[in-house]
C-alpha cells in the first residue's frame, strides 16, 4: 500500500495520517513504524527505508514527509515505487506538489492519492457542530457560522478555539465566543468596510482602533482593504452571474462573494471604480510619502461613511 497525502488543509491531512498510523501500530506495533523527513534525510536514506524488508515483523510502515526536498528522490520516483516490497506500506506526505511535474503525475496515478483542500465556511460550520459533539459539547449552527466569521477559516485554529471554548463551558454560545476568542484581522476588515458602507462612522472608527490595538499596522489594513475592494469590483462587474458562478470563475470563496454582494448592491459601477482609484492613490502615498498613515486611512474610511 502506497498512499500520498497532500493539500492545503493541514488539519485534515494530519487527521488522516494519524488514523493510518494508529491503525497500523494497533496491528503491528510501534517498532514497525518509521518516520523520515526529506529535509533532514538523504535521498539514499529515504529509498533504503521504503525498499528494505521489515525486521522481526511481517510488515512495516514508512512515513516520508516532504521527500520532494531531495531532487534525486523525485527524479527517480517511478523506479523507487516499483522497488517497494509488498511487506512495506508507505505514506508520502507533501503539503504542496507542483501539479505540472512528472513527480505529481506518478504519485497521482501510481499511489492512493488523497488531496485535502480547505473547507468552505458552510462546511466548516457543519464540522464545528460535529466536532463540539465529539467533545461532549454543543454549539448551534448559527453560532458555529459566527465563530468561522470571527476566527477565520483555518481548521486547525478553529479546532483549538472550540477546544478552548469547551474547556470553559460545554454549551458554546455567541457570548462565550466573543469573550474567549479574538477576531481575525481579515474578517474584521470586512466588518469595518461593511460599517463604513452602512454609514456607521462610530462603528467604523471603533473597528479601525480595534485593529490597531491588535497591532495591525496601517499598511496591513490598507492591503486588506485593497483585497476586499478587489473582490467588490469583481462582484460588481459579474453582471447576471450568481455568487456561486462568480466565485468559481474568480477562484474565490463563495461565502466571501455572497457577503460582498450585499455591499455591491449599494453602489454603482462608477462609485466602485472611483473608490478603487482613491484607494490606489492612498496606497501609493502611504508607501512613497511621509504622511500620518493612521489619519489618512481613517479619513479615507470616513469619506465612505459620509457618502453612504
Amino acid at each position: 500500500m502506497i498512499i500520498t497525502l497532500t493539500g492545503s488543509n493541514a488539519f485534515r491531512l494530519q487527521e488522516e495520517l494519524s488514523k493510518l498510523q494508529s491503525s497500523f501500530i494497533a496491528t503491528y506495533g510501534d517498532v514497525a513504524h518509521e518516520k523520515l523527513d526529506g529535509e533532514e534525510s538523504s535521498a539514499e536514506r529515504l529509498v533504503e527505508a521504503v525498499q528494505s524488508l521489515p525486521f522481526l515483523t511481517p510488515k512495516k510502515l514508512v512515513v516520508l514527509r516532504n521527500p520532494s526536498a531531495q531532487k534525486q528522490f523525485t527524479d527517480n520516483i517511478e523506479s523507487i515505487i516499483k522497488g517497494i516490497p509488498e511487506t512495506t506500506d508507505v505514506v508520502i506526505v507533501e503539503a504542496k506538489i507542483d501539479k505540472r511535474s512528472s513527480y505529481f503525475k506518478v504519485l497521482k496515478t501510481q499511489t492512493e492519492f488523497k488531496e485535502f483542500s480547505e473547507l468552505d465556511p458552510r462546511e466548516l460550520s457543519n464540522w464545528i457542530v460535529q466536532y463540539a459533539k465529539q467533545g461532549d459539547g454543543q454549539i448551534r449552527q448559527a453560532d458555529a457560522a459566527y465563530l468561522v466569521e470571527r476566527a477565520g477559516q483555518n481548521q486547525q485554529l478553529l479546532a483549538n478555539e472550540v477546544d478552548k471554548l469547551l474547556n470553559f463551558d460545554s454549551q458554546i454560545n455567541r457570548q462565550t465566543i466573543d469573550n474567549l476568542t479574538e477576531p481575525t484581522p481579515q474578517s474584521t476588515i470586512f466588518e469595518l468596510l461593511d460599517a463604513a458602507f452602512a454609514g456607521n462612522g462610530k462603528r467604523t472608527l471603533a473597528l479601525y482602533k480595534e485593529q490597531r490595538a491588535l497591532r495591525v499596522e496601517p499598511q496591513q489594513i490598507m492591503a486588506m482593504i485593497a483585497w476586499q475592494l478587489h473582490i467588490l469590483a469583481l462582484v460588481k462587474t459579474a453582471g447576471e452571474r450568481t455568487p456561486e458562478d462568480t466565485a468559481k470563475e474568480a477562484r474565490l470563496n463563495p461565502y466571501v462573494v455572497r457577503k460582498t454582494h450585499g455591499i455591491a448592491r449599494k453602489l454603482t459601477l462608477t462609485e466602485v471604480k472611483h473608490l478603487v482609484s482613491r484607494a490606489l492613490k492612498l496606497d501609493v502615498r502611504m508607501k512613497s510619502e511621509s504622511i500620518d498613515a493612521d489619519e489618512a486611512l481613517q479619513h479615507f474610511l470616513l469619506t465612505i461613511v459620509s457618502k453612504s
